[in-house]
């Protein structure tokens, strides 16, 4: 395959720079003088498709001509069922087409739709992603933003002249809004080299995802990360961190819905997803936008065949009337429905606590589990035995002496454990299959995944596309 398109040199640099040196081709047949680009070449040895836009030619606008460069691309990308990734840099429709250039669009919409949870889908937005444009990023399993990467579907003009709302492209649909408000953007990146360094990473990880090696696993004491007293609130990153091999982490979506975990990273060298409650943000509490976000992450990991790593710290559902008003039901439905439809293996791990609906969210062994184990001490139930013994026993701590209450609420909370199972009962009902040490934790969930794998050491993998949730 020979180029033809030497004019185009943002877009070959960006090219250039996503694969590795010397493995870029481009597909044959593509004419100067349009919008975008389209390639093949390697990342870390394995073949990739990519297509970027030409913000150099009308500002990267799509229309026919560019539409068919997509469309093409993905064609060979299911081909080949490799990773495709999209490098977005445009206005949007090419205006002087009119309304011939909105026809790419759903073309482009549809192989994206059809490719889903098919091949790995990666966009790297390093400009404007306008309109249609914008869309296109979305549709796909993973979202990166680079410094000038700018996502709207109306841009600061029409805003202003619509709503009277006077705000620039960068408030609009910068790093800010989407990184931390909206959850459009899975990473955002400082630069863009480190834009295009994080979508070789990303891209490596879903598409060449490794075989899991039991002998890379060792232990480290994951109950040092945790604070001494119960009722303390921590960073579970560095458990997170602990979890996975080191350095091949990156978290997903860590500014919008901090109070939950998203990570892909490897476990033996085989790439995993960890899902993890955080104690630091609103006391690891799921809320409704937490429960969407975890959501599609699960779906992604088990459309793509993932295995997944669950670490549990959560105290229930973040109460409010701003919770029931923003869809809680609705949204926590979500997490329900993808850890349930899972086939791929997924490992539970209860840190410190999992009480009442949000225990059950968390990939619960009602919810299919592949394996559910607990620390020691950890505890499982429908609340937390303060909360419980204040409900059960009012009217007798109603009696109390004020200088006495709390030791007999202290007193009536140990024996509710007790009487209300904890690990053991867990156990009996098989809502737990082990109690593990945490110095032992890393091998554990080693082994559960080495028992879940195919007989060749592959994964079974959900047979659903992953939609935008």
């Amino acid at each position: 395959m020979t180029a033809v398109v030497d004019k185009k040199l943002m877009a070959n640099a960006r090219l250039t720079a996503l694969f590795d040196e010397g493995t870029l081709q481009y597909v044959a047949g593509q004419v100067d003088g349009i919008g975008a680009v389209s390639a093949t070449g390697k990342i870390n040895g394995r073949t990739v498709v990519a297509f970027a836009n030409d913000p150099s030619f009308q500002g990267g606008a799509l229309g026919a001509a560019e539409g068919a460069v997509i469309v093409d691309a993905y064609a060979i990308a299911m081909k080949e069922l490799c990773p495709i990734v999209g490098i977005w840099h445009s206005g949007g429709a090419r205006l002087q087409e009119g309304i011939g250039a909105l026809k790419p669009f759903g073309d482009i919409f549809r192989v994206m739709t059809h490719a889903s949870g098919k091949i790995p889908q990666v966009s790297v937005v390093l400009g404007p992603a306008a309109g249609g444009g914008a869309y296109g990023p979305a549709l796909t399993d993973i979202v990166i933003l680079g410094p000038e990467g700018r996502i709207f579907v109306t841009g600061p003009d029409v805003v202003r002249s619509v709503t009277g709302e006077d705000v620039d492209m960068l408030r609009l649909g910068g790093p800010e809004p989407h990184g931390r408000r909206s959850g459009v953007v899975h990473v955002v990146s400082e630069t863009e080299e480190q834009a295009i360094a994080d979508t070789r990473n990303i891209t490596d990880l879903l598409g060449n995802q490794g075989m899991l090696d039991t002998s890379k696993i060792s232990d480290v004491d994951m109950g040092a990360l945790l604070p001494e007293q119960n009722n303390r609130a921590y960073d579970a990153h560095p458990i997170v961190d602990s979890v996975i091999d080191a350095g091949t982490g990156i978290e997903l979506h860590p500014r919008w819905a901090p109070n939950i975990i998203t990570t892909l990273g490897r476990f033996g060298g085989r790439t995993v997803g960890i899902v993890a409650n955080n104690p630091l943000r609103l006391g690891g509490c799921l809320d409704a936008t937490s429960a969407e976000k975890s959501a599609r992450f699960v779906r992604m990991c088990d459309a793509l065949g993932i295995p997944m790593i669950v670490m549990v710290d959560v105290p229930g559902y973040l109460p409010g009337v701003g919770q029931e008003w923003d869809g809680v039901v609705r949204r926590g439905a979500k997490l329900l429905h993808a850890f349930a439809e899972c086939v791929v293996p997924r490992i539970t791990c209860v840190t410190r606590k999992s009480y009442g609906g949000a225990y059950i969210a968390m990939n619960s062994k009602a919810l299919g589990a592949t394996r559910v184990m607990a620390w020691e001490g950890a505890e499982v139930a429908v609340m937390g035995p303060l909360a419980a013994i204040r409900i059960l026993h009012r009217r007798r701590l109603a009696e109390v002496p004020p200088e006495q209450k709390d030791a007999v609420e202290a007193e009536l909370a140990e024996e509710h454990k007790i009487t209300a199972g904890g690990l053991p009962k867990c156990i009996e009902l098989g809502a737990v299959d082990e109690i593990v040490d945490p110095t032992k934790t890393r091998t554990a969930i080693a082994a559960a995944l080495k028992a879940a794998a195919n007989p060749d050491g592959s994964f079974p993998r959900g047979n659903h596309g992953n939609i935008p949730l």
